[in-house]
């Protein structure tokens, strides 16, 4: 994959980075694999915002991926790289030998015609899922699962990997993109090898027009607003906070404020904190 730039015709093209989509094989997706997605946009159940910031964008149909990859020792062949707009990662469509088509996270290096397999005698190869008691220490894997059968929860996001550091017991150590180190069950299923689409992070929107395409409206500075509306308010000209440090619009602290629960009882699984 790789980023297109543009000549600054525009102001909007001046900054503006796409991906080329040189990866991309199949541009409509599998019809008996999406299913309409209702957008919330921010709302409850009665209609009220509780998620500032969200509405608009493009339709989208979602795609199910099979993060449980649980058809064992069946293999399947590569059809199709395709793109999918609620993820930023690329996803791989695969036909089984018994012609049962599902989605899967497309990874670095899988391309069409590459047979993929899961189940805990497969071979070490990028795209096939195994138990983490089966993968060798040092491997690098992604769409980790964290209660076994519940399917991959962790490391899905364009270009992340995890890595297979110690085994102990009932328990795998992994080394996770936010540089956490946790144990996970050995029964827990993981895929081979890296995310792919790594270029994602590097693409640049260049202009609010494609902020909104995405769903996200805009953002309002707490020191813009009234006294009434914001506790940042108020004030002649350019004021400052007025509070030891900034707060919510509903007066809790912001920026750095730890809201993981101090009890969690995964707690006694993480050896060393994300950073």
């Amino acid at each position: 994959m790789g980023i297109r730039s543009f000549r600054p015709y525009t102001p909007g093209t001046r900054q503006a980075t796409v991906s080329d989509f040189a990866d991309i094989t199949k541009s409509k997706p599998e019809k008996s694999l999406t299913k309409f997605k209702h957008s919330a946009k921010g709302r409850n159940n009665r209609g009220v915002i509780t998620s500032r910031r969200r509405g608009g964008g493009h339709k989208r149909l979602y795609r199910q991926i099979d993060f449980k990859r649980n058809k064992l020792n069946i293999p399947a062949e590569v059809i199709a790289i395709e793109y999918d707009p609620n993820r930023n990662a690329r996803i791989a469509l695969v036909q089984y030998e018994d012609g049962e088509k599902r989605y899967i996270l497309a990874p670095v290096g899988i391309k069409v015609g590459t047979t993929i397999i899961s189940g805990p005698e497969s071979p070490i190869e990028v795209g096939n899922a195994l138990p983490l008691s089966k993968i060798p220490l040092g491997e690098t894997v992604h769409n980790v699962e964290l209660k076994a059968g519940k399917g991959g929860q962790i490391v899905r996001a364009a270009g992340t990997a995890a890595k297979v550091m110690a085994k102990e017991g009932n328990y795998v150590t992994i080394g996770l993109p936010s540089k956490e180190v946790r144990m996970v069950r050995k029964e827990c299923y993981a895929t081979i090898g890296q995310v792919g689409n790594v270029e994602a992070r590097n693409i640049k929107l260049g202009k609010a027009g494609r902020t909104r395409h995405l769903g996200r409206r805009p953002q309002v500075r707490g020191s813009a607003m009234n006294p009434c509306d914001h506790p940042h308010g108020g004030g002649e000209g350019r004021a400052p906070i007025g509070r030891s440090g900034p707060v919510t619009p509903w007066g809790k602290p912001a920026l750095g404020l730890k809201t993981r629960k101090k009890k969690k009882q995964s707690d006694k699984l993480i050896v060393r904190r994300r950073r």
